[in-house]
């Protein structure tokens, strides 16, 4: 049965230039992929029940964004069929790294193909928008530039250098930190290639660390050893190397008690690499 990659993602920057009135932020950002990734399998049935053989603690199986993309899917595509799905769960919850995106997408992406619904890639993304503004880029599968509500993707290809990622040990909520009054919503516009040439930040990163202390000390360390950022509304944060030697290096001596990874920056997502 084939293991199927929900990659993570991280923003390389994240601006907020605006927001709508319908309470939504109007963004600039760049998503790129690491070849960090949970894992899925689908055994495909005869009924029509969607069955989630692994839960995640403190989410109901039907707020699950999995079940919800393949039920989503199921109703669209007028399915008759149903699927038995396994989650192997490797990326933190609330950690910036759109995993349970990333889950959605692969589940959209995976089922389309077993069950034969034959949806194209932006009829698979215009279902996953419903489901959250970072599933569309997983979905694409490859690193993109983004605006409006992070639907608005353009294809982009940043260098691709190995990440030393860190994982503060905080759950950060989203909807919390856009509510925060003292979040900057008005930056100013940039291009891409003021972002190329080294402009750009994020600007969540202020506020969440005022509010969540173990990501100021995830950057203040790692910030001895290069330019740390936070990717998304956080918690995780994460340094660029070189070579994944000098990586290794630098998780190795990453302080006891705290979680971390090495992983390398992919421009074309590893579920884009398993479909081809």
């Amino acid at each position: 049965m084939i293991l199927w990659p929900a990659p993570a993602k991280i923003n390389l920057f994240l601006h907020i230039t605006g927001q709508r009135s319908d309470g939504y932020h109007e963004l600039q950002t760049v998503f790129q992929f690491l070849d960090y990734c949970d894992y899925l399998q689908f055994e495909i049935t005869e009924q029509s029940d969607i069955r989630l053989m692994h839960s995640i603690d403190g989410v109901n199986d039907n707020d699950n964004l999995i079940v919800r993309a393949a039920k989503l899917l199921q109703r669209s595509a007028k399915v008759e069929r149903g699927v038995i799905i396994s989650l192997d769960k490797k990326l933190p919850m609330g950690g910036g790294l759109g995993g349970g995106s990333s889950n959605a997408a692969t589940t959209l992406v995976a089922l389309n193909q077993l069950w034969k619904c034959q949806l194209s890639s932006d009829d698979l993304a215009q279902l996953g928008i419903g489901l959250g503004a970072d599933v569309p880029i997983f979905i694409h599968g490859h690193a993109a530039w983004a605006e409006g509500v992070g639907e608005e993707l353009l294809v982009i290809s940043p260098p691709e250098p190995w990440y030393v990622v860190v994982v503060p040990d905080c759950h950060v909520s989203t909807a919390e930190v856009f509510s925060l009054p003292e979040l900057t919503r008005d930056c100013r516009s940039i291009t891409i290639s003021r972002f190329l040439s080294g402009e750009g930040r994020n600007v969540c990163e202020d506020v969440v660390k005022k509010n969540y202390p173990p990501v100021a000390e995830a950057l203040d360390w790692l910030s001895q050893y290069g330019s740390p950022r936070m990717t998304g509304t956080g918690a995780c944060v994460f340094a660029d190397f070189k070579s994944q030697q000098q990586a290794q290096k630098v998780l190795a001596i990453l302080p006891e008690n705290w979680q971390g990874f090495v992983a390398k920056g992919c421009n074309e997502s590893p579920l884009t690499q398993c479909i081809n």
